[in-house]
């Protein structure tokens, strides 16, 4: 998979009090790279905890679920956006299916 937007993962991880999701989330980088998901299906069989929501979302569980992550997925052409990350407390707040905290960023 081609993974959009990692200045936004990378942002995250550089923020005061988010140094702890770095491993965690160049983990999951890594293992989406190498991915091949053509479906929510091939999400689902490497991620049994991941959520499968609306408009092609997907919501990761990073860190022991400290941490989640949001991204798009274009499954044809191989592409994850990353939509939205967040401490699970901060993820409770918003709209899964809809949110887009790095726009215009």
């Amino acid at each position: 998979m081609q993974v959009i937007a990692l200045r936004n993962l990378e942002g995250y991880w550089q923020q005061p009090n988010r140094g702890d999701a770095e491993g965690a989330l160049k983990s999951w980088l890594a293992e989406a790279k190498l991915a091949k998901w053509t479906s929510p299906q091939y999400v689902k069989n490497q991620y049994a905890n991941a959520s499968i929501v609306a408009n092609n979302r997907v919501v990761f569980n990073i860190k022991g679920n400290d941490y989640r992550l949001i991204v798009a997925i274009a499954y044809r052409l191989q592409y994850v956006y990353v939509k939205f990350i967040s401490t699970h407390a901060e993820y409770d707040k918003i709209d899964a299916n809809n949110v887009d905290q790095f726009k215009g960023a």
